[in-house]
């Protein structure tokens, strides 16, 4: 696979990457702003949201869900442009809370981590389940740094990377949105997988920190491919349609601070495009 190039630099901590309308939108959370990116380059900031963590998804119907993980609740961004509250996530957690995926249906699958992000002593964390009415119903706990979240193609499976257990965790998706049956979907031995997507064959890419990279696997753990970077890879999205693009987030992470942001966006070939949510 063939890097494009690099499509933005001077993103702060960008993260939580979406491909919508023909455009890559993703949190700069070190900014505090969701932007909206052209392939040629051109970005806009479409919401500013005082927050960190900060991730993003969208309803069947476009409008843009939030994570304001510093006040406990999913927001969500009206056609007039206002803000308003689409849930309350604070009666389950007051830890931190993570990723989103927004499945067909409406409703949005949220985790959080279970613990507070760097300094708090571990613990497990775990997933809600947020109806369109925006009721909050834990569905699902145990899990080691839940980060990144997909829903499969066919939108039987929600796939979660689990970073601190080094793996991709899949559970069956039931009728009313629940989730049944626990298995591992692959192993990652070597990496912490952060942000993950689906493409249209049925692999993962997942992004990994440490090792500055994304890498696809199949289902049991085969790796079909690796794009490298040269600093942390936070977390990817592919377009979809033909000649399709792996957009990939990363900063510089765990080094002496710089006095200009690390962060950019960079495009490779990609094998298939993206399926599935997000």
């Amino acid at each position: 696979m063939s890097a494009l190039g690099v499509l933005m630099e001077g993103v702060v901590f960008g993260e939580s990457p979406r491909w919508h309308n023909e455009q890559l939108w993703f949190s700069d959370w070190g900014a505090n702003q969701v932007i909206a990116l052209d392939a040629d380059g051109r970005h806009e900031v479409v919401v500013t949201v005082p927050s960190f963590p900060m991730c993003i998804d969208f309803l069947p119907d476009g409008r843009l869900l939030v994570v304001d993980s510093a006040q406990r609740r999913l927001l969500r961004h009206e056609p007039d442009g206002s803000l308003v509250q689409h849930a309350d996530l604070s009666k389950v957690s007051e830890k931190p809370w993570n990723d989103i995926v927004v499945d067909d249906r409406g409703n949005a699958y949220v985790n959080t981590i279970g613990f507070d992000f760097p300094g708090g002593e571990f613990a497990p964390g775990l997933i809600v389940l947020v109806t369109p009415e925006g009721n909050v119903h834990q569905i699902a706990d145990g899990l080691a740094f839940p980060n990144g979240m997909a829903i499969s193609p066919d939108g039987a499976t929600l796939i979660v990377a689990e970073s601190y257990a080094n793996r991709l965790t899949a559970y069956d998706i039931g009728s009313h949105g629940d989730l049944g049956t626990r298995r591992v979907w692959a192993e990652t031995p070597d990496d912490h997988p952060d942000g993950i997507c689906v493409d249209a064959e049925g692999a993962v890419w997942y992004a990994d920190v440490g090792n500055q990279h994304c890498v696809r696997v199949r289902e049991g753990g085969e790796v079909l491919a690796t794009v490298d970077l040269d600093r942390g890879a936070f977390a990817c999205a592919l377009s979809r349609g033909d000649d399709p693009r792996l957009f990939v987030v990363g900063q510089t992470w765990g080094g002496p601070e710089s006095r200009q942001p690390s962060g950019r966006v960079v495009a490779f070939a990609a094998p298939a495009p993206g399926a599935g949510r997000p």
